[in-house]
């Protein structure tokens, strides 16, 4: 039985459907078939020289452990990893709470991240625009005049946007709304409130991808 044809007898099972997976492959993923493999699985894992440590990382936050409660070996290695990788790294943030932005940007920076904001959809693509060399994007969803999923699409028509990690967030955890996400083009899916280890662990995830 192929992998995929797997992923979705897991999928389609109403005892297994909930299963966390994350797909952990040589092989470079591209087109319908990453996009068909992203729908069915939790996160997809390039293998590499640094891939046990993602791995470890990844199923840590899958799995919901504290970081803290980790072996001390695995723990340093957990730890060393987000720091290397989250600093310095350009942020654009999309909320039209300002209340949100601060309370936000106080987190990202404390991962050593540059945080770029903007308060609507239109301005985040002025942003994204004038900042070419944004890394990754934190997109609220429910925004006024253009919602996120509008927004979305209208930056994934930009060539040059075409692979840029966006990290949709969300106030309602509703049904479908992770497949309507990343049917929009959205790369990872988080709802508020997020945690600040869930924050860290997507972001970092997708700083390696």
């Amino acid at each position: 039985m192929p992998g995929t044809d797997l992923l979705e007898e897991i999928r389609n099972s109403e005892t297994l459907k909930s299963l966390p997976i994350i797909i952990y492959t040589a092989k470079d993923l591209a087109g319908e078939e990453a996009l068909k493999l992203k729908r069915l699985a939790n996160s997809i894992l390039i293998k590499d020289v640094r891939s046990p440590e993602r791995l470890l990382d990844q199923a840590s936050f899958l799995l919901h452990r504290n970081v803290s409660k980790l072996p001390d070996k695995q723990r340093k290695m957990v730890q060393s990893l987000h720091e290397s990788v989250l600093e310095g790294k350009q942020v654009l943030l999309v909320d039209d709470d300002i209340r949100n932005i601060f309370a936000m940007t106080s987190v990202l920076e404390r991962f050593k991240m540059q945080v770029i904001s903007a308060e609507d959809g239109h301005a985040a693509i002025r942003s994204l625009l004038e900042h070419p060399a944004v890394d990754i994007v934190l997109m609220d969803i429910m925004l006024p005049m253009m919602d996120g999923y509008a927004t979305i699409r209208a930056i994934r028509e930009k060539p040059e946007f075409k692979t840029l990690p966006i990290i949709a967030v969300t106030a309602k955890a509703m049904k479908g709304d992770r497949e309507k996400c990343l049917a929009a083009g959205a790369s990872d899916y988080l709802c508020k409130p997020v945690e600040t280890e869930e924050l860290r662990s997507t972001l970092k995830l997708w700083m390696h991808s």
